[in-house]
């Protein structure tokens, strides 16, 4: 990859990570809930799902509009445990039920990002600089084509693609890597246990993130 055409796709996942933190504060919403939900320490809690088929291979989703590629992930509601808020946000942002996946497990505890100083909007209180994630790993038991996105006034993905289990890592937004990779590493032993052949690590030859920004002309 060029570093020109690194830089401009690296771009392209801030464009839209900043419109969907922006999203979290349009005009006219009510945002007490969210609100409430930030923690101590400013971190709101949040799910991340990874779907697998039986190949190990997993689902990639394309964000609305950009080129820009990400696991499906929501925040946990006032009334939510994050089970329920995983299945609320698989409905919402992939069409599918709980009869059409199986859970084989979760991350035993909170993983945690911040948010880049451009995103963290100072003058809010309380003040949110980032996200703490349960992630949860299912296997899809239904056929693709009940994968759908317009179950939501805003669907937040158009498109997707299964891809190998490690290729997220080279394509998620830079602030994002360390939780994916610390999620895929405690799920990928889980399917491993299933026997959905997995490697439970990433291959040496994979970018770490210290190493994408400063991939050059290879």
């Amino acid at each position: 990859m060029g570093f020109f055409y690194g830089t401009m796709l690296e771009n392209s996942r801030f464009a839209a990570a900043s419109v969907a933190y922006a999203a979290l504060r349009e005009p006219g919403k009510n945002y007490q809930g969210f609100i409430k939900m930030i923690d101590s320490k400013g971190f709101r809690p949040n799910v991340g799902i990874i779907l697998c088929n039986d190949e190990g291979r997993v689902f990639w989703a394309k964000r609305m509009g950009v080129d820009a590629w990400q696991f499906p992930q929501g925040g946990i509601n006032q009334d939510e445990d994050p089970e329920a808020a995983m299945f609320r946000e698989l409905w919402e942002e992939t069409g599918l039920k709980a009869q059409h996946v199986q859970v084989l497990g979760r991350t035993r505890y909170w993983l945690r990002y911040r948010l880049p100083e451009r995103y963290i909007r100072k003058n809010s209180l309380p003040l949110c600089i980032g996200q703490k994630q349960i992630w949860f790993v299912l296997r899809l038991l239904a056929n693709d084509s009940h994968v759908r996105f317009d179950h939501c006034p805003k669907p937040e993905f158009d498109g997707w693609r299964w891809v190998d289990y490690w290729e997220p890592l080279n394509d998620v937004v830079y602030f994002k890597r360390k939780v994916y990779e610390k999620a895929m590493s405690e799920l990928g032993v889980i399917l491993n246990r299933y026997g959905i052949p997995v490697d439970p690590q990433p291959a040496p030859t994979l970018l770490k993130p210290s190493q994408k920004s400063l991939a050059g002309s290879a």
